[in-house]
């Protein structure tokens, strides 16, 4: 699960890096506004992918999507990026389950296979 979960991150980070270079050109915001806050939302898409594994790392990451969704107010297209990135982390928390659930079932196997 953390390595899907953390691929979405990361993939978000240069979303949001994209979204800073749009919203830039908004006459409502300066600069440093923008940076300070697209900055922020980046480090915190990397400290997410480190902490997915601990206790409420999956909950922050709902809480983040649901942040990039709120982006669509400052630039329109977040809306339909941040859908689109939400769906993606569910999948990546859903499969990632599966797969950790599959690896631990063949762990089980190979440990129980006399000869190994």
């Amino acid at each position: 699960m953390r390595t899907l979960c953390a691929s979405t991150l990361i993939g978000e980070f240069f979303v949001i890096g994209f979204a800073g270079l749009v919203a830039m050109k908004s006459d409502d915001l300066s600069m440093t506004t923008v940076w300070t806050v697209c900055g922020a939302a980046m480090l915190l898409s990397l400290l997410l992918c480190g902490m997915i594994t601990r206790p409420g790392g999956i909950q922050l990451g709902w809480a983040f999507q649901l942040a990039l969704i709120a982006g669509g107010f400052v630039v329109p297209a977040m809306f339909f990026l941040g859908v689109l990135f939400g769906g993606l982390w569910w999948a990546s928390v859903h499969f990632g389950r599966k797969i950790d659930t599959a690896r631990a079932r063949w762990a089980e196997q190979a440990a129980a296979e006399p000869g190994t």
